[in-house]
């Protein structure tokens, strides 16, 4: 215990006084978060967007209803050739002509173009369907996309705060000198674990307090168990880093190896967009990464209010994922 204590102590500090590195560790995720929240805030945006030639008098009757019509956006134009220039590369997702006899085109290639025209078949016309209006707080686009962003900046400093580090001790002799110490790889590995998580989410912590501070999110669940989560997620990644420097000497390969694995995580799960409606293989790919079901289980717990026996497959697969890791870098790992 006390050489653990010892390795552990040391790493701390060698992180601390990287003042560039936490400096980082600190801005990146804040500036991210703040803003995407300035980007995505303010009035609601129009979905679709209309370009409208109008004359001197009303429209037609059956047209009123359409041009009422809330989150489409009526642009008024007045070249009909550069209007539908625009529909053509899908700037515009539908011209109307009002004047006289309504006319409309759209782009057969723009989805938007087809909900428009449906929109504007059946505008003004009364349906025999009973209408309910349900009322709740919005989930803004930041309160969804926290999770993920928390999650991507914990899989970086994990993967890289872990598996560079240990190459570059291997590189630079001081594996070599470690070995003909007290210390064991146990005590090593043990403690290259335990220094990183801690220091994970301690800065995780912060900044989920510092940008709640600013922005309140929507937060259902418990806010421990949103903790638990994290943590798990932190020992697979770290467990997953541990694999990746077990053996690998030269820092140019271990900077290949972890891009390698981290920019598939950071696009297929679901850190910046949501992979419902993805073609299926993609899904299923995206289940074979952890950081899939880290964001999935956190999103559940802060949107959803889930608790941890709700998302318990989630935490299971990653404590499963941080055994054989764990396992396979320690039986990988060499000094030399």
């Amino acid at each position: 215990m006390n050489i653990f204590l010892a390795l552990l102590h040391a790493r701390n500090k060698e992180f601390l006084r990287d003042r560039g590195t936490l400096a980082w560790n600190f801005a990146f995720p804040f500036m991210v978060i703040i803003g995407l929240a300035l980007v995505f805030s303010g009035p609601e945006r129009d979905l679709y967007k209309v370009g409208l030639l109008r004359g001197d008098g009303p429209p037609p009757t059956a047209i009123e209803a359409f041009l009422a019509t809330d989150y489409v956006g009526f642009v008024p134009v007045t070249a009909l050739d550069d209007a539908l220039e625009k529909v053509r590369r899908h700037q515009l997702d539908m011209v109307l002509d009002v004047r006289g006899e309504p006319h409309f085109w759209i782009n057969s290639s723009n989805p938007r173009g087809y909900v428009l025209e449906r929109v504007l078949q059946g505008a003004g016309r009364s349906e025999a369907i009973h209408k309910e209006v349900l009322t709740g707080r919005e989930i803004r686009y930041i309160d969804w996309l926290l999770p993920g962003v928390l999650a991507m900046n914990m899989m970086f400093s994990c993967l890289f705060g872990v598996g560079y580090v240990i190459v570059r001790y291997r590189k630079g002799g001081i594996l070599r000198r470690l070995r003909v110490t007290p210390v064991r790889a146990v005590h090593f590995l043990s403690a290259q674990v335990a220094s990183r998580l801690l220091l994970v989410l301690f800065v995780t912590t912060v900044l989920f307090v510092g940008t709640d501070l600013i922005l309140d999110f929507y937060v259902v669940g418990s806010l421990l168990d949103l903790f638990v989560v994290f943590a798990l997620g932190g020992v697979c990644l770290i467990s997953l880093g541990l694999v990746i420097a077990a053996r690998t000497a030269s820092q140019e390969l271990a900077g290949g190896l972890l891009n390698l694995a981290t920019w598939p995580m950071m696009f297929l799960s679901g850190v910046w967009f949501s992979l419902e409606g993805a073609n299926p293989w993609l899904v299923r790919a995206a289940q074979l990464l952890p950081l899939t079901h880290m964001i999935d289980a956190a999103r559940a717990v802060m949107v959803d209010g889930a608790t941890l026996l709700d998302v318990w497959p989630q935490l299971a697969l990653l404590t499963g994922l941080s055994v054989v890791f764990m396992g396979l870098g320690s039986v990988l790992f060499r000094w030399e």
